[in-house]
């Protein structure tokens, strides 16, 4: 039997809500292949474990979790921590600490009904956005000098190592090569003049050994404007860190909202363990109602069985959530239905043991 070790950090705000439906769904699996195990350790940590201690996280946090497999994340922010704090402390921490330099943020619509974009089919918006995640402009690099005085200066340096850039266009073109897709680099080299010109660069030269691999180049502003008319002409696409945040922002709200929108962090080498997560924020607005949709934190569960090799599971999770999105009155008010978050996860995992019937998954 194979043995997975998960660390859930719920997080803030609707976090625990949806991530327990992840866990749902994984227990489920666990029911119907006996050569799948799953082990789940809760680490309280977040906005309300700062207000009580002051910390984002215990101490020695980063050494709790490197002995898992995988780290399952709800959301962090709430009202009265600075989002700066939340942020670096915990998820930022835990990103560059275990190196999860590639982020993997699918922009798929997965039901026509869901895109704001008049006549655009599933077909038509299918690509995988593949952010830089450890550097670039979240290096958190800079200095605010004279603070408070009519003469104060504000630095904020963007960091581009050839390393970071390197492994991160070379993961990018390795994913296009494997899937015979295109690779689309998206840069802003007309205006920052150091680290996007040699953004291009490095990705014209490692270019060189993919010959196999088509591939495009846009101004981030171009390509925010090609998202919109033409999502088409994305099949993969490599971008920084911080036009990947912004770029997937807009991939979701063409695909159906946040609600939908995951997101991986990967430490491919596996020394350290990777992070899955739904990225719709913590929505305190909505805490505590039992109307948060967790499909997004159920298609985090897809990517991380994808990364732990089970990759039919990974499919079938994927599958289900295609079938749930037709059952409008199934689904959260955000998407037009009555269901509360805990009766979606049930839901799903019905639609699961329905799947593994016809399949052939169950031992």
């Amino acid at each position: 039997m194979k043995t997975f070790n998960i660390a859930l950090i719920p997080g803030d705000g609707i976090g625990p809500e949806v991530v327990a439906e992840g866990v749902k769904v994984l227990k489920a699996i666990e029911k119907l292949d006996s050569s799948i195990s799953f082990t789940f350790t809760m680490f309280p940590w977040g906005c309300e474990y700062y207000i009580d201690n002051g910390k984002m996280m215990d101490d020695d946090g980063i050494d709790k979790l490197k002995t898992f497999d995988a780290i399952y994340l709800g959301a962090v922010g709430y009202p009265g921590v600075p989002d700066h704090i939340s942020l670096w402390d915990l998820l930022l921490r835990i990103r560059k600490e275990f190196d999860q330099y590639v982020n993997l943020r699918p922009v798929t619509l997965l039901n026509q009904s869901l895109t704001p974009l008049k006549s655009k089919m599933e077909k038509d918006i299918d690509f995988l956005v593949i952010r830089e995640n450890s550097e670039g402009e979240y290096a958190g690099a800079g200095e605010r000098l004279f603070k408070g005085n009519q003469e104060e200066v504000v630095l904020q340096t963007g960091v581009f190592t050839r390393k970071g850039t390197e492994r991160i266009i070379r993961y990018a073109y390795e994913e296009a090569s494997k899937s015979n897709r295109t690779l689309t680099s998206i840069s802003k080299g007309n205006a920052l003049n150091y680290s996007m010109v040699f953004w291009d660069e490095v990705f014209d030269e490692i270019g060189k050994e993919y010959p196999d691999v088509k591939t495009y180049s846009y101004l981030v502003d171009a390509a925010s404007l090609y998202f919109v008319t033409d999502p088409k002409k994305f099949e993969v696409v490599v971008t920084s860190n911080l036009f990947g945040d912004i770029l997937t922002d807009l991939g979701a709200a063409l695909t159906g909202g946040l609600g939908l929108a995951t997101g991986a962090n990967i430490n491919p080498e596996k020394d350290f363990p990777s992070m899955f997560e739904p990225v719709h924020g913590s929505a305190p607005d909505i805490a505590g109602k039992g109307i948060a949709n967790p499909i997004a934190a159920i298609w985090s569960v897809s990517q991380m069985l994808d990364f732990f090799g089970e990759k039919e599971w990974g499919e079938a999770v994927l599958s289900c959530i295609k079938d749930m999105l037709k059952e409008t009155m199934q689904l959260t008010p955000d998407l037009g239905g009555s269901a509360s978050t805990g009766e979606v996860g049930d839901r799903f995992v019905e639609l699961l043991n329905e799947y593994a019937d016809t399949e052939i998954f169950t031992n």
